[in-house]
């Protein structure tokens, strides 16, 4: 039995639509993804579902998982566009609602995408700054007592991350930076163990 492909065969160095042949694989894909929906928000979740309650968060819990879900289908849908086999690829989201919806509707979708990108951006690196000083302050006080002075500053920490991230930032190919995904994934994975850990601990 043989099999046709829908696509023209370019066996180069460039893909259907010009660009660089892709390289991930459902593996690093896997990465990106668990990278991407799975954050720093998770260690908050226990607080929110004692908030909550155990029905009414176990609801919203399914609710966001169900539009996570959703969400994926219509990125899915389209990232090829009007054909899902043949269309156009969309490389980014503005160019998505442009080939889409056209206008001026895709200046909306940057404005919105950057602002999101900058405010999650501030947010993690505030967040890793207040980590950084919480593990700074624990070790000074296991090893100088809780009546010591272990006070420090956020902002050298604060300098650090951001220098971090300007860094890395300058890797030009996404495709390199499965790696970083794939420690990513793990951290994702080892923070959110240790919360359970420490939960468990804590009702034993």
């Amino acid at each position: 039995m043989t099999y046709s492909s829908s696509l023209p065969i370019n066996d180069g160095k460039y893909d259907d639509d010009g660009r660089l042949k892709r390289t991930g694989t459902w593996i690093t894909g896997s990465a990106h993804i668990v990278t991407a929906v799975i954050g720093s928000g998770v260690l908050s979740l226990a607080w929110a579902i004692a908030q909550l309650g155990w029905i009414a968060g176990s609801i919203v819990l399914i609710l966001f998982s169900v539009i996570t879900l959703l969400t994926s289908f219509l990125l899915a849908d389209c990232y090829r566009y009007p054909d899902p086999v043949h269309g156009t690829r969309n490389h980014t989201y503005m160019a998505m609602v442009k080939n889409i919806l056209g206008g001026t509707q895709y200046m909306f979708c940057g404005l919105a995408q950057y602002t999101n990108l900058i405010g999650i951006t501030i947010g993690y690196t505030i967040t890793t700054s207040i980590s950084m000083v919480a593990i700074k302050k624990s070790n000074c006080f296991h090893k100088y007592g809780h009546e010591a002075n272990c006070k420090t500053s956020n902002y050298p920490f604060m300098a650090l991350f951001g220098v971090s991230e300007i860094l890395l930032s300058q890797i030009p190919d996404f495709h390199e930076l499965s790696w970083l995904s794939f420690v990513a994934a793990v951290m994702s994975f080892g923070y959110a163990s240790i919360g359970i850990g420490l939960s468990i601990a804590k009702i034993a």
